[in-house]
C-alpha cells in the first residue's frame, strides 16, 4: 500500500470552480482498481500553537492506492486526462509526494 499527498495551488478565486470539477471527478477515481481512499480536504485554522495557519486557494488530495502500478495506472486513466484539461487555467502548481508506511 502507498499513499500520496498532492497539493494543488489554485488561482485566486477559481476554488468554487476547481472544487466543482474535482468533485465530478471523485467517484471515477473511487472506481478505478487499486484505489483505496481518495479525496479533496483545505486546511483548517486551529489555533493550536506551533502549527501553520491554513493556506488560502490550495487542496490538499488524500489518497491511498494499493499499488505503485495502481496509482501510475491511475495517472493515464481517460478521466483524468479530461480532468487536467478542464482545470488547467485554474492550477498554479502541483506538488505530488508518494510514502509508504515504515
Amino acid at each position: 500500500m502507498i499513499h500520496v499527498i498532492a497539493t494543488i495551488q489554485v488561482a485566486p478565486g477559481r476554488l468554487p470552480d476547481f472544487l466543482k470539477e474535482f468533485h465530478r471527478l471523485v467517484p471515477l477515481v473511487r472506481a478505478e482498481k487499486g484505489c483505496m481512499e481518495y479525496g479533496p480536504t483545505r486546511d483548517i485554522e486551529t489555533g493550536i500553537a506551533g502549527l501553520p495557519g491554513a493556506r488560502e486557494d490550495v487542496v490538499t488530495v488524500v489518497e491511498k492506492w494499493e499499488s505503485v502500478a495502481a496509482l501510475a495506472a491511475h495517472l493515464k486513466a481517460p478521466h483524468m486526462m479530461s480532468y487536467r484539461d478542464a482545470v488547467g487555467d485554474m492550477v498554479l502548481d502541483v506538488d505530488i509526494r508518494v510514502t509508504e508506511p515504515v
